[in-house]
């Protein structure tokens, strides 16, 4: 397949949650436009009709590969930053014109050594014009994925159907999954909560209401993003 060498891996299927994810990539809203049906448009990617593809069973393969290669550089970043912080951040050395790549740096040592656990989140286009939005449990990004790409601004981050809440408001797909810092509460009236899972404390992310005890809020306007907030929950130690 071109593009993939024999027994190699291309890095960015990382950003792919599912085989589908990676078909929609290859469409446009003007190819779903005229064929109505996405599970047919897939259909025609898959069977070669926009170029070239990867079979299902060569995704699988190549992005399992990409995601443990990735893991074990988000593993070296770590184990780099306990014996030289300044170093080894993704974020140092660079410069940043936009507001949300200057909050993440501002945050990403505490969330590295787990002083803070910051929640992200993003409502914005993705690559088919269709609108999504999220929340990303930031720590747990840092420690599974190179933010090296996000921080130089080789791509954007954006949520995903891994992450702690999914939507897309186009196709209806909506995913939610606890991360090693928070747990996933679903029996507020007001919306979901986010229970921090080393102190028990809740974090509100609904607006009306407060962010909780050891919680921030803070808006941010970006340039990148249509919607953009970060909530922050600082660890407290004894």
């Amino acid at each position: 397949m071109a593009g993939f060498a024999a027994g190699g891996f291309d890095s960015c299927l990382s950003n792919y949650g599912s085989y589908e994810d990676y078909l929609d990539s290859k469409l446009t809203p003007v190819d779903l436009f005229y064929l109505k049906k996405r599970d047919f448009a897939r259909k025609l990617v898959e069977h070669g009709q926009k170029g070239p593809v990867l079979s299902r069973e060569e995704f699988e393969e190549k992005k399992a590969a990409a995601d443990a290669a990735q893991a074990a550089e988000a593993a070296k970043r770590s184990l780099d930053y306990k014996r030289n912080p300044a170093r080894t951040l993704a974020s140092a050395g660079k410069e940043f014109g936009d507001s949300f790549l200057r909050a993440l740096a501002a945050r990403e040592e505490a969330n590295r050594s787990g002083k803070m656990t910051s929640v992200i989140f993003i409502r914005d286009h993705n690559t088919l014009g269709q609108e999504v939005s999220g929340y990303i449990d930031y720590a747990h990004r840092l420690k599974t994925q190179d933010f090296e790409p996000f921080f130089s601004g080789k791509t954007r981050l954006m949520p995903g159907r891994s992450d702690l809440c999914y939507y897309n408001w186009k196709t209806q797909v909506s995913t939610s999954n606890s991360s090693p810092n928070f747990e996933v509460l679903y029996d507020n009236p007001d919306g979901i909560l986010f229970k921090n899972k080393r102190d028990k404390k809740i974090l509100n992310v609904d607006p009306l209401s407060g962010p909780g005890e050891d919680s921030t809020r803070t808006f941010l306007q970006s340039d990148l993003y249509v919607h953009v907030v970060i909530y922050d929950h600082n660890i407290r130690t004894v």
